[in-house]
């Protein structure tokens, strides 16, 4: 029997080759997209689930107050947070602490290497976590100063060692930045898994800083630049110490008598770290958790759209079929064969539309990469995805799911034909059949317009934020990293300075400076500003920023009352600095009325007297997603501090490799790295393009997938008014009248989509534009065009095929049947 159904079913296809082959055509189309848009998600959802206990293990985030104003929403907090949880909570099993050890310079005989990933970790990290070592001791790698555990890629970089010999390794010396000090490898770890949100290639021993930097870095209260993580005991919930959290604050904090700031601390599961982190100073790979979910529900309703266009153009062959059903039936069939003759058809269907969906999956896979810099893949999402093997197992019950349902509609639709009727050629479509179809269209266009309106306004906030002026210039900004080997001694300013002179003697170079950060960064914070001799001795927060003489005219910023700094505001020594810069924000906070009543004006913080010389409009540092922060410029240097050079593009080539000799003269024995300030500004954008790139790419999918839908569905109408086209051209009617009479259902029906449309995407890209502190207004034509332009699309699917019906000779539709 099953034989025979597929004999039959084979039998349909090949006669019906046009709409077989824009059945598995369209299912091919929604399935590809679906797998395309999983092995995004589920490589998102994966991150740090390969951890043994991944699920007890939370992460410490703190919220800090001034004067009931939250100023400060992070991942970093002080040293002495995890242990002393771990001291005075039982329900905590176990903690660990880290710090980012930013760049390191690696020095190993005649290599020097550059590694951007280093992390300061104290000796239980490794036993924390799941980072298998392949050679040393996990227990007591981390435990004295100046050790370090390498990863295996950079280990063949430094010793050239194969991955068999990586126990070589082990007690060898290498030198990290300007330490004199060496420093031993005790453990090489495994590669880090890319869907781990703490990347690392170098692990330095936390006591390393606590013998270097001061005991603070073990002890401290007050300073804060570390992270933390702990491990609930087995049935601890994480509310429950939570509640805790509030009392622990105030015994420890004592209000803001300690800090200066009220602490409200808080725990974030570490499988939520990389997906849903709104926190500052973050130290992982993190990503928008509600894009994730987005593109989910963007797979689901491809996947969604591809099946309805099943059920519509299977239905539509309803008046083919039916002559086949009635004498079938006449024949002795009963309706469950009639049934499960329909439901292997749909297998069929599927399941070559699944296989011609696996192939331009391949095809597509390197756009898709592209577009997310992921390296994703088939086996990625099937076998290490969400929950590993689960995943894919999961991908093939609702792909059967779906098989079926699709193709029980249609089944039994076509199995309730009244056999008498159909063979004397009465039968007639169902009023409740034809409703479903066109309730199907409706949700089908309204999706593809809500996705292209939301495609159009991430594009048009992209270009705004692009394009918006900053309050200084980063274009044609190249950029390098400052002497990190070169010691830091009275003679350093001059020689920085001598080195910017002489690249000002190539006419493509037209401007240079130093700064400790750069625009696009994450500026590093102070607590206790407040205005000298204030009455209420209030305190502010504010961020800081530490620039050199030539830094506000390089970057063409404007100083609106006052001086910039001079050279001899500057001085090696850094307790004889007195001048300082504000931006407007800060001078507003700090209460003065006006730019040029907080110059000259003493500013106390870090337990000294600082004068104001100048005001500095106000700048976006960071992306228009945050508002404009306060901001004190500082006048020093420091040997790793980025220099920064306004040059000519004309022949960037010569321009690098002059930068390249001068720098390699003055500073000998330093790596030479650079990139353009504007290209790494914009990448705080990059999340955004890149969604915005893959939802319009799916978007169009959509469309087409749609178009499927609506060619089906406007083949079926014409074919059912085969012969009353027929009259209206014998009693004169015109192709544009009759043009008109065939498409104004469609017209309806695309308008319903657009009421249902226009609203939802008005809610979503209002509550998505809220993300930003600077976005673009919500106009009718954001709205309106692409609704127009769905419609122009559709209404050309359709007269394709009513234009062709309405040139037909009326003398072969009067006959037709």
């Amino acid at each position: 029997m099953l034989r025979n159904y597929l004999t039959i079913a084979y039998r349909n296809l090949k006669k019906s080759k046009l709409f077989s082959a824009i059945n598995i055509l369209g299912l091919a189309l929604g399935i590809a997209a679906c797998l395309l848009i999983l092995q995004y998600v589920c490589y998102e959802l994966s991150f740090d689930r390969f951890h043994t206990d991944a699920s007890r293990i939370y992460r410490i985030t703190n919220d800090r107050y001034q004067k009931g104003k939250l100023i400060q929403h992070g991942t970093i907090t002080y040293p002495t947070i995890g242990p002393t949880l771990v001291k005075e909570y039982p329900e905590v099993e176990a903690n660990t602490r880290l710090t980012d050890g930013g760049k390191m310079l690696i020095r190993y005989q005649d290599n020097l290497i550059a590694e951007n990933n280093s992390l300061i970790a104290d000796d239980k990290f490794l036993t924390f976590f799941s980072f298998p070592l392949l050679a040393g001791n996990p227990k007591t790698a981390l435990t004295t100063t100046h050790t370090v555990v390498i990863t295996e890629s950079l280990a063949t970089k430094v010793f050239g060692f194969p991955v068999k010999e990586m126990d070589k390794a082990i007690g060898k010396s290498i030198y990290l930045d300007t330490d004199k000090n060496p420093f031993q490898v005790t453990g090489i770890a495994k590669d880090v898994p890319i869907h781990s949100h703490l990347q690392f290639n170098l692990l330095i021993s936390y006591p390393t800083i606590i013998k270097d930097w001061g005991e603070w870095t073990d002890n401290s209260w007050t300073s804060s630049d570390f992270y933390h993580y702990i491990k609930l005991k087995p049935g601890i919930s994480k509310a429950s110490l939570e509640a805790k959290l509030p009392e622990f604050s105030d015994r420890f904090f004592q209000g803001d008598k300690v800090s200066g700031s009220v602490e409200k601390f808080f725990l974030q599961p570490l499988v939520d770290a990389h997906l849903y982190s709104d926190y500052e100073y973050e130290i992982g790979e993190t990503t928008n958790g509600k894009i994730v979910w987005v593109m989910l529900a963007v797979a689901i309703i491809i996947l969604l759209i591809a099946w309805i266009n099943y059920i519509n153009l299977t239905t539509t062959r309803s008046l083919e079929r039916a002559k086949e059903v009635g004498v079938r039936k006449v024949l002795g069939a009963q309706k469950n064969q009639i049934i499960r003759q329909f439901l292997a058809e749909s297998v069929v269907l599927n399941v070559l539309g699944f296989i011609l969906a696996l192939t331009l999956t391949q095809f597509a896979q390197p756009l898709l990469n592209t577009f997310t810099g992921k390296k994703l893949s088939l086996s990625l999402l099937i076998y290490n995805g969400y929950s590993g093997y689960l995943t894919g197992l999961f991908i093939l019950l609702v792909f059967c799911a779906g098989v079926i349902l699709s193709g029980f509609y249609p089944a039994f639709s076509l199995s309730a034909f009244q056999p008498i009727a159909v063979l004397k050629g009465k039968f007639t479509s169902t009023t409740k059949g034809g409703f479903l179809r066109k309730a199907l269209v409706v949700s089908q266009y309204a999706a593809s317009i809500a996705l292209i309106i939301a495609t159009i306004t991430i594009y048009t906030q992209i270009q705004y934020m692009r394009n918006k002026d900053l309050g200084l210039n980063i274009e044609q900004m190249l950029v390098m990293r400052g002497p990190g080997l070169t010691e830091y001694d009275s003679t350093f300013i001059d020689r920085i300075n001598t080195f910017k002179t002489e690249l000002k003697r190539l006419p493509a170079i037209q401007k240079s400076a130093t700064s400790s950060n750069l625009p696009g960064d994450r500026l590093p914070r102070t607590f206790d500003f407040r205005r000298k001799n204030d009455p209420e001795q209030a305190t502010v927060t504010m961020s800081r920023m530490n620039i050199d003489s030539d830094f506000i005219d390089t970057y063409q910023m404007n100083v609106v009352s006052g001086r910039t700094f001079l050279l001899s505001d500057h001085n090696p020594d850094f307790n004889k600095i007195r001048h300082i810069l504000l931006n407007q924000t800060a001078v507003k906070l700090l209460g003065f009325k006006t730019d040029s009543a907080a110059v000259h004006q003493t500013i106390t913080f870090w337990n000294r007297d600082w004068e104001v010389v100048g005001i500095v409009k106000d700048f976006h540092q960071q992306s228009l997603k945050n508002l404009v922060e306060p901001i004190v410029f500082l006048p020093t240097y420091a040997t790793g501090a980025t220099i920064s050079m306004k040059v000519r593009t004309e022949n960037l080539p010569a321009t690098i490799d002059y930068i390249q000799d001068k720098f390699m003269t003055f500073f000998p024995g330093n790596q030479f790295e650079y990139f353009f300030m504007d290209d790494q500004f914009n990448r705080q954008y990059q999340d955004d393009q890149k969604f915005g790139k893959v939802l319009g790419l799916f978007s169009i999918l959509t469309i087409i997938v749609s178009s499927l839908g609506l060619f089906g569905l406007s083949y079926y109408t014409t074919l059912q008014r085969t012969k009353e086209i027929g009259i209206r051209k014998v009693l004169g009617a015109s192709v544009g009248q009759l043009l008109f009479l065939l498409s104004k259902d469609f017209v309806l029906l695309l308008l319903l989509a657009n009421m249902i449309a226009l609203p939802l995407a008005w809610f979503g890209i209002h509550a998505w534009l809220q993300n930003y502190a600077y976005h673009i207004d919500i106009t009718p034509w954001l709205l309106v065009l692409p609704s127009l332009m769905v419609l122009l699309m559709a209404l050309f699917t359709v007269s394709f095929q009513t234009l062709r019906s309405a040139k037909e000779n009326p003398v072969k539709a009067l006959r037709y049947e």
